[in-house]
Order: structure tokens, then sequence, then C-alpha cells
């Protein structure tokens, strides 16, 4: 269950991540990549929560040692990771500038 968690996380945070980068942002705090989501896909709040909260338990989990996943967060976790992912993939292409780099890339933090 551990990997399962671990692979949802990681895809959850570098689509939420792709989603601010598409709207010209960057952060540098994972956290707030999942609360920006709200704005960036539109997210309500219970879906974007429960990837605030698999972010809490993998900070536990890197900073203090052990995994301790329970079903519930696991499969709310995926879900919203489909949710992303879905988003993500309704934005379209990201329109370059002709140096190649993305327009307005503005720094959250």
């Amino acid at each position: 269950m551990e990997s399962r968690f671990d692979l949802a996380y990681n895809a959850a945070h570098a689509l939420s991540l792709a989603a601010l980068r598409w709207h010209g942002y960057r952060s540098e705090n994972r956290y707030q990549v999942f609360q920006c989501l709200a704005h960036t896909l539109k997210l309500e709040p219970l879906q974007w929560r429960a990837l605030s909260q698999a972010h809490n338990k993998r900070n536990l989990a890197e900073y203090e040692g052990g995994l301790d996943v329970d079903g519930a967060l696991l499969d709310a976790l995926i879900r919203s990771a489909q949710l992303v992912l879905n988003g993500v993939t309704a934005l379209g292409p990201v329109h370059r500038c002709a140096k190649g780099k993305t327009s307005g890339t503005r720094k959250t933090s």
C-alpha cells in the first residue's frame, strides 16, 4: 500500500505542478502546489484537501519515518490524482514565447 501511496502522491504533485506552470507560475513549496488547484484547475476544496492530507502524511513519513496509510486516504488520493490528470489534460498545450519559455512565469513563494 505504501508504494501505491508514493506513486499516486508523486503523480498528483507532478500534475499539479504542471497545472501551475501552465498558468505561468512556479513554486518551490510542495504544499502550495496543491492549494493552488482551486485556482489552476477549479478543483473543489474537498478534492484538493485530500491531496493536502496526503502531503501531510508524506511529510511525516519523510521526516519522522514510517508511513501509515489507510485505505480511505489512498482511495481519495487516487481519485484526486485522476481529477488532476483530467484537468491538466483539458488545459491543452502550453503556448511558448519566441525564446522557448512560457510567457508570464511568476514565482508563488
